[in-house]
């Protein structure tokens, strides 16, 4: 079992005639059952053609009506990818993974305004993220696929790079992951830490969680209430940016202190204080989780 992603998803690859979308499309092919999930890309100016047979074509809805894709991944570069998303959304995709960096958060508000004024059924997760991974099945994203282990343990992550060492850390004691999902570090973005949690709930797969997070914003507190009323299994915390100082932006772009409002020991207290353990050093992710189950 998995969440949002397994063996028989199909994908499109947005930007797939750019460089980092044929780096990236090539190293998903060749994990899991990627040879069978990367069915088409996109690009209209090369409709037509292929990449290392798989076939290009003109626009989404195209290249879903010709191969059966429910799924794309944008690697468009950050001028034109907040309209590469809403093309998928468009095409009635049920999810679109949006891995570029420094799109204009205006265009990304305009985007998931429409998504909710349309009612779109559309799942977005990103951007700025490196992308979704159940283990052994399939990769979609930049995410180093031979680290992770099939397994009942979830992660949801705003950092790519925390997210691999969770699951580094995960394999190396024995435990499997069920999915990782990085959801991403940008102010204005799709699923949330609690999307994902509610998604780990529901799986009868996923035994216990490590949830990732950052300064900035109040998603993990949000969550964290969530959890306190609803979650059935054990989550472990880390928040990166304990030492962070107000008014200083660390990394990613949505995590900033602002108005004295999301401090990693603000967001650490409010998830203990909801039954989530925690710890401040993530090398201790992995230990933690085990000692929770």
């Amino acid at each position: 079992m998995s969440i949002l992603i397994n063996k028989n998803t199909r994908v499109i690859t947005q930007g797939i005639t750019g460089k980092t979308g044929q780096f990236h499309t090539r190293t998903c092919r060749e994990y899991g059952n990627g040879r069978n999930c990367f069915v088409a890309g996109v690009n209209p100016k090369k409709a037509g053609e292929d990449f290392e047979g798989i076939p290009i074509y003109a626009s989404v809805v195209e290249a879903a009506r010709a191969t059966g894709a429910n799924a794309s991944v944008i690697y468009v570069p950050p001028p034109g990818a907040a309209a590469a998303i809403w093309e998928a959304v468009a095409a009635d995709l049920d999810l679109v993974i949006c891995i570029t960096e420094g799109i204009p958060v205006r265009d990304m508000i305009e985007v998931r305004d429409r998504m909710r004024r349309e009612n779109r059924k559309t799942i977005l997760v990103g951007p700025n993220c490196p992308g979704v991974i159940t283990p052994d099945e399939i990769k979609i994203g930049i995410m180093p696929g031979h680290i992770h282990k099939k397994g009942r343990i979830g992660v949801v992550s705003r950092s790519g790079t925390l997210t691999y060492e969770a699951v580094g850390q995960l394999t190396e004691i024995g435990l499997g992951q069920s999915s990782a999902v990085g959801i991403g570090g940008d102010p204005v973005n799709g699923l949330k830490h609690i999307d994902v949690l509610r998604l780990f709930n529901d799986d009868p797969e996923t035994d216990a969680v490590i949830m990732i997070g950052e300064i900035g914003g109040s998603d993990e507190e949000i969550a964290a209430e969530w959890v306190k009323k609803n979650m059935k299994k054990p989550v472990v915390g880390f928040i990166a940016g304990v030492t962070a100082p107000p008014g200083k932006r660390m990394g990613h772009a949505g995590a900033i202190i602002s108005g004295g409002k999301g401090t990693a020991q603000e967001k650490l207290e409010v998830m203990a204080a909801c039954g989530i353990k925690v710890t401040k050093n993530p090398a201790e992710m992995g230990v933690l989780l085990r000692s929770v189950i």
